[in-house]
């Protein structure tokens, strides 16, 4: 199994470069899994919307971790709630929106967590 990680995506910048390399890395390397943390993907290079989110996804991302900006784009306490491939922090208390880690089921039928 292929894992590919991506540290920090920052701003509008790191947004475009994902978009612009991902899909291409994804099939010239084999890649199984994607794993980016977006907690910096806003335009401001602090906390992530539910639209940058979608963007990730549809470019190749599976799944974003996010650290200690992940609150820092208000619409994100609803947002992490319904969508279980965006990841809060895992050491956060357990009453915080969201889940800190979470199990995936490849296409391969491989389990990934």
């Amino acid at each position: 199994m292929k894992i590919l990680f991506l540290g920090d995506i920052v701003g509008i910048s790191g947004c475009k470069a994902v978009e612009k390399y991902l899909s291409k890395k994804i099939i010239e390397l084999k890649i199984d899994f994607v794993v980016a943390n977006g907690e910096n993907a806003a335009k401001e290079g602090v906390g992530i919307t539910e639209l940058i989110t979608n963007n990730l996804f549809s470019c190749g991302v599976n799944v974003i971790t996010t650290g200690n900006h992940v609150w820092d784009q208000k619409e994100t306490v609803k947002h992490i709630e319904k969508e279980k491939r965006l990841l809060r922090p895992l050491n956060l208390p357990e009453v915080s929106p969201g889940k800190g880690f979470c199990v995936y089921n490849l296409k391969s039928g491989l389990r990934i967590g």
